[in-house]
């Protein structure tokens, strides 16, 4: 059974429905990609899963507890959420930032002790970020800035990681080692990690488990094998994708698509 799961999920902002009767369950130690159209309902359900935002109805489960009556300390030291695009005050160092990480173990005046060092040196270890510890954060690249905000995640000391779309705005080299250095730290510390994500070549690529979205519902579940086809993508997207094999990876690979303009053709496919 999943550690992070959620039973008949009914999410609105304000009078406006966003996803109804939403059931997911998350792969322990592998990695799952959500995949969908803007407006799907991916980021909510991901807020949702991460207790940012409470359902209408249904709910979150985490260890077999309901997220919602459990603290919100105890929650951050289980699972961490990097949203998108995340601001940090001005002149903030690596270091400061990757230290808010800690928050959940603090107590009284919240002074760091000597375990708070040594998680804080070894996220920015492991996220190659050691050099800019003493660094502004607005003066590190994108690229950059994205494995320090991976670092303090990381320096929360969690078995669950979800963030929403960590490649955003970053050129192709930075998205590549962003998703590597995620790749790294679910092989290698057996985290599990659960990502938005627009590109659907890197969404197949790196994950274990993909979800497909549209309309506040999940379309399809499974192997990126399973979810990368030219079926899914019609319903999903409404696209007439040519669908490969990456030959490096073997994982499959969105070639080349067009836009089904007319609705009644999407059916006919179907």
């Amino acid at each position: 059974m999943s550690r992070l799961y959620a039973e008949d999920l009914h999410i609105a902002y304000g009078e406006r429905d966003i996803v109804k009767d939403l059931n997911i369950s998350i792969p322990d130690g592998k990695i799952t990609t959500i995949i969908g159209p803007n407006g799907c309902g991916k980021s909510t359900v991901l807020k949702t899963l991460s207790r940012i935002l409470n359902p209408k109805s249904g709910a979150v489960y985490l260890d077999g507890k309901a997220v919602s009556k459990e603290s919100t300390k105890k929650i951050a030291q289980k699972m961490a959420i990097l949203p998108q695009s995340p601001d940090s005050p001005e002149g903030l160092t690596v270091g400061e930032l990757v230290s808010y990480g800690r928050f959940p173990y603090q107590k009284g005046f919240g002074k760091l002790t000597k375990k708070d060092f040594e998680v804080i040196d070894w996220a920015l270890h492991v996220t190659g970020v050691s050099e800019f510890k003493d660094r502004p954060v607005d003066a590190l690249s994108g690229g950059q800035r994205q494995r320090v905000w991976i670092a303090m995640a990381l320096a929360q000391e969690t078995d669950i990681i979800l963030l929403d779309e960590p490649t955003t705005y970053l050129d192709l080299s930075h998205q590549l080692e962003v998703l590597e250095l995620l790749h790294q730290l679910n092989r290698d510390e057996k985290r599990t990690i659960v990502m938005v994500i627009h590109d659907l070549n890197h969404a197949a690529r790196f994950a274990h488990h993909m979800v497909a979205m549209k309309d506040g519902s999940i379309l399809k579940e499974g192997t990126a094998e399973e979810v990368m086809t030219r079926q899914v993508l019609r319903n999903v997207f409404n696209i007439d994708a040519e669908i490969g094999v990456d030959p490096r990876t073997r994982k499959p690979v969105c070639l080349t698509y067009d836009l089904i303009k007319n609705v009644q053709l999407v059916e006919n496919l179907a």
